[in-house]
């Protein structure tokens, strides 16, 4: 009976809805009509769960929230008197249940209207008075309310597939990574990375060099078409060298010499193809550099990628190979022996033998690819060269600093990879050397390879050539003896077969590092050109047998690495290799055993003893390091206990960002303040020439037409000639000193004394490097010029500005004067009671001479600065007659300073009658004794050293401090590639002490992660 009650109630309530009015059954009970919400009964359903609590409590107090209830029907076991009744009185209960009906209905609505106005009036009045609470919301809210339309706003957003529009296009970004990819993998000697794909790409090829030639990228690209030019310029002085034809030879007569033109044109075009080559190379290894760089960069960027736990990019693990693992550990060891003079005893083959024995063929063959450059008797290793070689799907190589792959199935990336192993070479070597020990590390992986690390060195030589540093030999020789002194190193000593046993001078170094053979294993080359040159084979079978040589080995093997050409494949020398051996007497006869031959023999063999010897070595070496380590840590913290941990680079970093915040406090010198320096310093450099060249001469003329005259002339000198220069030279010390003063406020705010090397090192070459621009001095010509010309004082203010510098000035000069004046003559009578101080016989002699000069100034106050030759002749007579020889160049000289003295004070009380004189300078001195033409120049000068630190200071502001903070920001680049810069900046025992925990770090758990790995494949 509920359940039809409430059903009942609800199509009562939604009937009271008209239908015109387009209001569904689903709306909200809020904007139904009050009377519709008062009478709706709680068991309807609820189409607004957030509506708010005052509203839905007022429907419990309406009367009418359930219907009545309807009579039960009669039981179907009634019977049918029932059913009877309704049958004769069926039209009389019709109607009367019609009447009850309308009656029903007609006092439900008028008792529901009236209870329901009842209750919204009880429910109005329960509610609080919201008008009071107007002032919580600010009147602009409801006069944007009244004058924004939302429905007008709702129609003028974008659509969705507008705002796709303006989403970045993934499928273009894709594209653009994938062709930076394919930029990054491009050969570095071969054509341009960038090539046009079809014809509108070459239409468009100027546009878009504006956009290449942006940042490193651009810079590679410039380089890249430097070095195809230098190579072209290279070819066509050659072809042109070649080409020319030579001169005739008459037949009766012997060949005549040729002419002096020809051979300088001849040595000039020889001078232009070695320079051509010689800028060639250099750029080349600039552009590798650049390679590097970028390299580095994108490896860094990708291990942050990787790094990256948010949005769903998590850290890949890539499993690394036994190998690749102990390789790592070996790079870093490297690296770690040359800057710190450890000791590595971690195995590893080294390749040694005698120059063109066969070192590199060997390798190759091992490697199976043809890897390193090749010449013709030449040496071609320079520097030691560490081959990973592991066993792979593909056949690849790649150096451990880069991220290229070069395919060894393919030629061009074969002569890529040998290029780039020359250049590389060709860099390690310092200037003046022929060989350096750096290591260049090269990973090879392929099908069929056999694990081991390998270390190629330079051949061992018996005679410097031209063309060799005079230490060439001896630099190899120290090279050979660091790695085979490694009593865990295997050594490889190769041997060249078709040549005299007795020439071998590898055996007899390799016989003082292993005498005994134990880790020792030779190999003898070209076995066939031996078996065909030597009239006794069983030469060679003493020397497989090791009987020939006195030093002892593991294994002997006899190989073929080639017939002699460079352009053979590998497999075609395996063939060979075979093939010979198959068909040699040596093999058939005995001489030589099945297991002695072969380079897959060989490997095998070196591969096996490589691992025996790691599996016996490698935990002790980690025990070591684990020593090494605990040393180093309790050393720190008892020395550095506050201290961070920082290396080399981490200090050069924190360096470089105070460093650059130094430089860009520059920028936040006031304009003030730059005027102010200026000004003064401008004035220091020029005020003795403004003094002894313009002010004294013009100050001795008659008039003061003259006088103007004078200073007009020598002024416009002194602009053209040297003013605008010693003005560029103050504001570029200027820079200099406030540049060298920030860095010094910085250094004493707790600063580390680490630093300071460096910091004074980066200053000066950026000081070095900036050069000021020329083109500012013409300019601040003119302007010094105009503002000199003027002579137009406006105000009184100006009037006493120019006669307080002027005094200023002279008060000066007087005071210097004096010091000079006391210094030539000595101690006065007052000192020398009080300090017991005498005058020196030249210091006597120049006070007669100051009091004779004196005398006569007093005679001729207007005296001329220069005295006349009888003046100084009676000076001279007068001396003498009181017993003082004196020089008339002393004379000359004294009189100088007297002079000078007198003129200061006289200029000094004159500039003080000058100070009332303004109202005369107005009327142009007309019909007044007094002329001040002398605060007239003052004030020019003065109006001059304002303008000209105004325009100096913008300058400085605008063009120069920028230039200078580019400047420190290339230097500080430049510092940061170059490693051995840093560590001759960045010194001290804690720095090293750091650098060695890194290292000994980091070799730890590399060997642990690789020991791991060894007993797992156990």
């Amino acid at each position: 009976m509920l359940r039809v009650g409430s059903k009942a109630g609800c199509m009562a309530c939604r009937n009271l809805v008209s239908t015109n009015m387009g209001v569904r059954f689903r709306v909200p009970l809020q904007k139904l009509h009050p009377l519709s919400r008062a009478i709706h009964h709680r068991y309807s359903g609820n189409t607004n769960p957030q509506r708010p609590p005052h509203r839905t409590a007022a429907r419990y107090f309406t009367s009418m929230s359930r219907l009545p209830m309807r009579p039960p029907k009669p039981p179907p076991g009634s019977g049918g008197r029932g059913h009877q009744q309704q049958r004769n009185f069926w039209m009389v209960r019709l109607a009367a249940r019609l009447l009850k009906l309308r009656y029903i209905l007609l006092g439900s609505a008028v008792g529901g209207g009236y209870t329901a106005k009842k209750t919204y009036e009880e429910w109005k009045d329960m509610l609080p008075d919201f008008s009071e609470y107007n002032w919580v919301i600010p009147d602009f809210v409801w006069e944007l309310s009244e004058q924004i339309d939302l429905d007008k706003l709702t129609k003028a957003l974008p659509e969705i597939e507008e705002i796709a529009k303006l989403l970045p296009d993934l499928d273009k970004i894709g594209e653009n990574f994938s062709f930076l990819k394919s930029l990054l993998s491009s050969e570095t000697s071969g054509d341009p990375p960038l090539k046009a794909t079809d014809a509108s790409a070459a239409a468009t090829q100027d546009a878009s060099d504006k956009q290449y030639k942006k940042g490193l990228l651009g810079e590679l690209i410039l380089i890249q078409q430097q070095i195809q030019r230098h190579e072209e310029e290279v070819r066509r002085a050659a072809a042109a060298n070649n080409a020319r034809p030579p001169p005739p030879e008459p037949a009766p007569s012997p060949p005549p010499n040729p002419s002096p033109p020809q051979q300088k044109r001849k040595s000039s075009d020889k001078e232009r193809l070695d320079q051509l080559q010689e800028e060639l190379l250099r750029t080349q290894l600039k552009y590798q550099r650049m390679l590097e760089r970028l390299e580095k960069e994108n490896k860094e960027l990708r291990k942050v990628v990787l790094q990256k736990d948010d949005k769903g990019i998590h850290q890949r693990k890539v499993k690394k190979s036994l190998i690749d693992l102990y390789s790592e550990v070996l790079d870093i060891l490297s690296d770690y022996d040359a800057n710190y003079n450890t000791q590595d005893h971690l195995p590893r083959v080294v390749v040694v033998g005698d120059q063109s024995a066969g070192k590199t063929s060997v390798l190759e063959m091992i490697a199976q690819a043809r890897i390193f450059p090749r010449g013709s008797g030449e040496m071609m290793t320079r520097s030691p060269v560490k081959v990973t070689l592991s066993e792979g799907p593909h056949h690849v190589a790649m150096f451990k600093d880069s991220g290229r792959e070069f395919d060894l199935t393919k030629e061009e990336d074969l002569a890529a990879l040998r290029h780039e192993i020359e250049l590389r070479m060709r860099k390690s070597v310092k200037e003046g050397q022929t060989v350096s020990s750096e290591t260049i590390s090269l990973s090879v992986k392929g099908p069929g390879i056999q694990r081991m690390v390998l270390v190629d060195l330079p051949g061992v030589i018996s005679t410097v050539t031209a063309g060799m540093a005079s230490d060439t030999k001896d630099t190899i020789f120290s090279i050979s003896k660091a790695y085979m002194q490694n009593p865990n190193a295997i050594i490889l000593c190769i041997q060249d077969g078709s040549v005299d046993a007795e020439r071998s001078i590898v055996t007899d170094l390799v016989s003082q590092m292993d005498p005994h053979g134990k880790r020792t294993i030779f190999v003898l080359t070209k076995v066939d050109l031996a078996e065909k040159n030597l009239a006794s084979p069983n030469r060679i079978q003493q020397i497989v047998e090791g009987k020939l040589f006195p030093m002892k080995a593991l294994g002997y093997f006899a190989v073929v690495t080639g017939k002699g050409s460079s352009g053979e494949s590998i497999d075609s020398i395996k063939d060979y290799e075979e093939d010979f051996f198959q068909n040699s007497r040596l093999l058939r006869d005995g001489m030589l055993k099945a297991h002695q031959v072969t380079t897959k023999n060989l490997s095998l063999a070196v591969s096996d003893c490589f691992w025996k010897m790691v599996r016996e070595s490698v935990e002790q070496q980690a025990d070591v390091f684990k020593a090494s380590r605990f040393n180093l840590e309790t050393e720190w913290k008892n020395n550095y206990p506050r201290l961070r941990e920082l290396d080399r680079n981490e200090l050069f970093e924190k360096a470089k960002n105070e460093i650059l915040d130094e430089v860009i406090s520059l920028s936040q010198v006031t304009p003030q303040h730059w005027e102010s320096i200026l000004q003064k310093k401008l004035w220091e450099r020029v005020s003795t020439h403004v003094i002894e060249n313009i002010y004294l001469p013009a100050a001795q003329t008659m008039d003061s037409g003259t006088f103007n005259t004078t200073v007009d002339i020598k002024l416009k000198q002194w602009t053209d000639k040297q003013l605008p220069h010693k003005a560029l030279e103050v504001a570029w010390e200027t820079l200099q000193e406030e540049f060298a003063r920030f860095m010094a406020e910085y250094r004493g705010k707790d600063q580390d004394d680490i630093f300071d090397k460096l910091k004074e090192a980066v200053k000066d070459e950026s000081i070095k490097r900036h050069k000021w621009n020329e083109r500012a001095m013409d300019s601040l010509r003119v302007i010094q010029h105009n503002a000199l010309e003027d002579r137009s004082i406006t105000d009184k203010p100006q009037w006493d500005a120019a006669i307080q510098f002027m005094e200023e000035t002279l008060q000066s000069r007087l005071k210097d004067t004096d010091s000079v004046i006391r210094d030539m003559v000595g101690p006065d009578w007052k000192q020398r009671w009080l300090n017991w101080k005498n005058r020196t016989p030249d210091q006597h002699i120049r006070n007669e001479t100051k009091n004779e000069l004196e005398r006569l100034l007093k005679l001729h106050e207007d005296h001329t600065a220069y005295l006349a030759n009888d003046e100084v002749t009676t000076v001279r007579k007068n001396l003498e007659g009181r017993g003082v020889e004196v020089d008339p160049v002393l004379i000359k000289d004294t009189w100088h300073q007297l002079y000078r003295r007198h003129f200061l004070q006289k200029a000094l009380s004159h500039c003080n009658l000058c100070r009332r004189g303004f109202y005369y300078y107005q009327r142009h001195f007309v019909d007044s004794e007094l002329e001040c033409n002398d605060v007239v120049l003052f004030w020019r000068i003065q109006r001059m050293l304002v303008i000209t630190a105004n325009t100096l200071r913008q300058q400085l502001t605008n063009t120069e401090v920028r230039r200078l903070e580019k400047n420190v920001k290339e230097v500080l680049d430049d510092f940061g590639e170059d490693m051995e810069k840093k560590t001759q900046l960045i010194t001290g025992r804690r720095v090293q002490l750091a650098e060695d925990l890194k290292k000994v770090r980091e070799i730890q758990e590399k060997l642990e992660a690789f020991i791991e790995a060894l007993h797992k494949e156990k």
